[in-house]
């Protein structure tokens, strides 16, 4: 039988990892985490290799709700997810922008502005599905 101090030398898996991922996500949805402490967290838990290093990104955050108290209408929980897609590709620009910037740091000379063209391709996708979805309406 292990102790729990055996299990933070245990390693992780990638579903450790998302579930940890999750409910980060859900913490910043509650208002418990602001953006920049999300994407610190994040980086974190998918840095992460075992349960000790894991464990602190959520250590301080109550349990998930596991059923919603009241059903959200079909309006709101469209907002809530097209509201997700955008902050998951802000999360992605925070993070090719710091690359960006950090590889053009070390360098020493400014590089061309490469995130733009994966976040503008991202953000294309985001608005015309968005458009796509009003017109099956």
């Amino acid at each position: 039988m292990s102790s729990d101090a055996d299990r933070s030398h245990m390693r992780i898996s990638d579903a450790d990892r998302a579930a940890a991922a999750e409910r980060l996500r859900i913490a910043v949805d509650e208002g418990r985490l602001d953006l920049t402490e999300y994407d610190t967290r994040l980086r974190s838990a998918y840095a992460a290799t075992t349960y000790g290093e894991l464990e602190p990104v959520t250590a301080d955050l109550p349990p998930a709700p596991t059923v919603p108290a009241v059903k959200q209408p079909a309006a709101v929980a469209e907002r809530h997810k097209w509201l997700n897609e955008w902050r998951e590709w802000l999360g992605g620009a925070i993070i090719m922008i710091a690359i960006w910037g950090t590889t053009s740091l070390v360098s020493g000379s400014l590089h061309a502005f490469w995130p733009a063209i994966p976040l503008g391709i991202w953000a294309a996708v985001l608005v015309a599905g968005a458009l796509g979805k009003g017109k099956k309406e």
